[in-house]
């Protein structure tokens, strides 16, 4: 087991003996703060979008569900003929960045998640560590009434105009350390400063939202000869942030009997990592499935059923009434 997985198996268990990593605590807050200081004070310059921006983050280290977020509030502002793109990290992808996102992007070019959302949305979308950068080529090609920002809540380079922070409530913020002691970014007051969508099995607050979880599907063979059958025997694999919620998504199905193969979030899979002794069928999530998609294709052959769990976000309707109040605010009405 890597360090790293050590680490965070010992933020999920709140382990005593994370304290000795206090002092790099220390550090962090320090060097956070100090890096905040010369944005907020004009030292570092800011890049100010031509239209509004908003950015959907979290505090914490790992998995929030914040993308299920971002792709429910996309296809809202869709609905609402609203005209909406979205940049990000592309976290993963080896570029060249920026560069724009496609229905036929790979996600070793630009990144698992930002094939998800397109996937799952259609919506224009550009990766690149250089978010100015991908806003300009996003604009080059699209006009805009609103950029969405997947991630970088503590990219300060980017001037936002709203702030969305999802809670996972479920997880909680642990320890309530800061990195490397604990699993947040920053500290637990960040919360007073932006919008929080507090997300849990079930609503406990006014702006909340919980997972639907879908029909399992198949992302190969063939489906007359691979009916899913919850009772079966199956090899979980899972390359996330909190696979524990992914855990509880199977139990949510009456999914009982796996074997768990957990990787590290964003993990670059191969064949093999796809090849188990029992040779029972995989069930994994739609991140990682994108993935998987690659590989069947190199690999034809590949005969072991694998079955896709979908979820969707399911948001409260004063999240949605706050949105609309947010972005009236910024000049952007709805139809």
């Amino acid at each position: 087991m890597s360090m790293a997985q050590r680490i965070q198996d010992a933020w999920n268990e709140q382990a005593s003996w994370l304290v000795v990593l206090r002092p790099l605590s220390w550090l962090y807050r320090f060097g956070f703060c100090a890096n905040q200081a010369l944005y907020k004070y004009g030292i570092k310059p800011v890049y100010t979008a031509p239209v509004p921006v908003m950015v959907i983050g979290n505090i914490t280290v790992g998995g929030s569900g914040k993308t299920p977020l971002l792709i429910q509030l996309v296809k809202y502002l869709q609905q609402q003929q609203i005209l909406v793109g979205v940049i990000s990290r592309g976290y993963g992808g080896e570029g060249p960045f920026p560069l724009l996102v496609t229905l036929h992007s790979e996600p070793n070019t630009v990144g698992d998640e930002p094939c998800l959302i397109v996937q799952s949305t259609h919506v224009p979308m550009a990766v690149g560590p250089n978010r100015q950068a991908s806003i300009e080529l996003l604009l080059e090609n699209q006009k805009l009434d609103l950029i969405i920002s997947d991630d970088g809540l503590q990219h300060w380079a980017l001037a936002r105009q709203l702030e969305w922070i999802v809670l996972d409530q479920n997880r909680g913020l642990g320890n309530e350390k800061l990195l490397p002691e604990g699993y947040l970014r920053e500290p637990k007051s960040r919360l007073n400063d932006s919008t929080v969508i507090e997300h849990s099995k079930t609503a406990q607050a006014q702006r909340s939202m919980h997972l639907a979880v879908g029909q399992p599907y198949l992302l190969n063979g063939k489906l007359e000869a691979n009916w899913f059958d919850a009772n079966q025997y199956f090899n979980a694999v899972v390359g996330i942030g909190f696979p524990q919620r992914f855990y509880h998504t199977l139990n949510t199905i009456g999914v009982q009997q796996y074997q768990a193969h957990e990787f590290p979030d964003h993990h670059d899979y191969e064949i093999d990592d796809l090849v188990f002794e029992n040779h029972d069928a995989i069930i994994t999530t739609e991140k990682d499935a994108v993935k998987f998609k690659t590989l069947l294709k190199q690999h034809p052959e590949f005969s072991t059923p694998i079955w896709v769990v979908p979820v969707e976000a399911v948001l409260s309707s004063d999240c949605y009434d706050l949105l609309k109040q947010q972005l009236q605010q910024v000049g952007i009405q709805f139809s």
